[in-house]
């Protein structure tokens, strides 16, 4: 043996029986074994852990792992998936600066001259035009010519004029003259050919049986209202409002309605003197005329009431006169025909 060569003394080995192997060997269990030995007492975290009671442990908060991931209940594949996600940084913004208050702003020498300037250069100009040259001009105490010129001087008396002693100063003579205002002389050249008539009682008649003004006759005139003619292709007769209307002579309605610039308006046909006459009657009130076309009146009839419809200024008749179709001077025919 090396050991014993060495001057080691060999130490004997005691020799062990082992079963066979197709046999099998049953160990009795030893009551050592199962023995633990009590925790310190004077050590407070030991004794906590060996005299706690072991809390269950549910089934879901068992994680099992699957290769690389873990799976397991919801609230451990959570915290796994919270555990793997990087960690989220927030940004929290920063305060807002107080904003620097502004500095005055500089004053500009440069500006402020340019300005004022400009303000005595408007007031010289103005001056300029306004104030007349020779204002600026002064005139020295000096004789005409300068320092060597001559000087105006008194060289003797003036013009006179010589008077004989028997002459007389007649008085002065004006021509006469009047005068017209504007409104006599439109009246005179547009007015009422004729103001008065006398009335009948024969088979032509006037429109009314008493003589009443005229306002305005038939002819040229100014117009004295928009959409009144300049015209006049009638007689206004003016005896009031309400006044009562009457047929100039016999005849038959051919019209008796409201519209138009006449307003209320009635037409007759007439024959005298075997001449076709046609009568119109205009401005109305309206409805005062109880007339329809196809009537057949007498001289005298009622036609309806003075009024002041239509293109009017006022109340009156509009009284027109045709012979066959064409316009004459009511007042000149009525003149010539209306007799007792």
């Amino acid at each position: 043996m090396e050991a014993a060569a060495a001057g080691v003394p060999a130490v004997p080995t005691p020799a062990i029986s082992l079963p066979p192997l197709d046999q099998h060997v049953t160990v009795a269990p030893s009551l050592a074994d199962d023995t633990v030995a009590e925790a310190p007492v004077d050590d407070p975290f030991l004794l906590s852990l060996f005299s706690a009671d072991e809390e269950p442990v549910h089934p879901e908060a068992i994680p099992i792992v699957v290769g690389t991931k873990i799976k397991g209940s919801r609230r451990v594949e959570r915290a796994a998936r919270r555990a793997e996600a990087p960690p989220k940084v927030r940004i929290t913004k920063m305060p807002k600066l107080a904003r620097k208050a502004k500095p005055a702003k500089k004053s500009r020498p440069a500006s402020t001259l340019l300005s004022v300037g400009a303000l005595l250069f408007s007031g010289a100009l103005l001056v300029g035009t306004t104030v007349p040259a020779n204002a600026f001009i002064t005139f020295a105490d000096e004789p005409v010519g300068g320092a060597g010129g001559s000087s105006i001087s008194d060289s003797g008396p003036g013009q006179t004029v010589e008077v004989a002693a028997d002459a007389t100063v007649s008085a002065l003579t004006r021509d006469a003259f009047t005068v017209t205002s504007y409104a006599e002389v439109t009246r005179e050249k547009y007015g009422t050919r004729a103001s008065t008539f006398v009335p009948t009682t024969g088979a032509v008649r006037w429109p009314f049986p008493y003589a009443t003004p005229i306002s305005s006759g038939f002819g040229s005139r100014v117009a004295p209202c928009r959409g009144c003619s300049s015209q006049h292709h009638g007689v206004d007769f003016t005896p009031g409002s309400g006044t009562p209307i009457y047929a100039v002579a016999d005849g038959v309605v051919t019209e008796s309605t409201f519209g138009g610039s006449f307003g209320q308006h009635v037409y007759l046909d007439h024959v005298i003197n075997g001449q076709k006459v046609e009568s119109v009657y205009g401005h109305m009130i309206a409805g005062s005329s109880p007339l329809v076309a196809g009537q057949t009146v007498k001289v005298g009839d009622l036609i309806g009431l003075v009024g002041s419809t239509g293109a009017s200024t006022g109340a009156h008749l509009h009284l027109e006169i045709h012979l066959d179709g064409v316009f004459v001077d009511p007042f000149a025919w009525l003149t010539a025909n209306a007799v007792n």
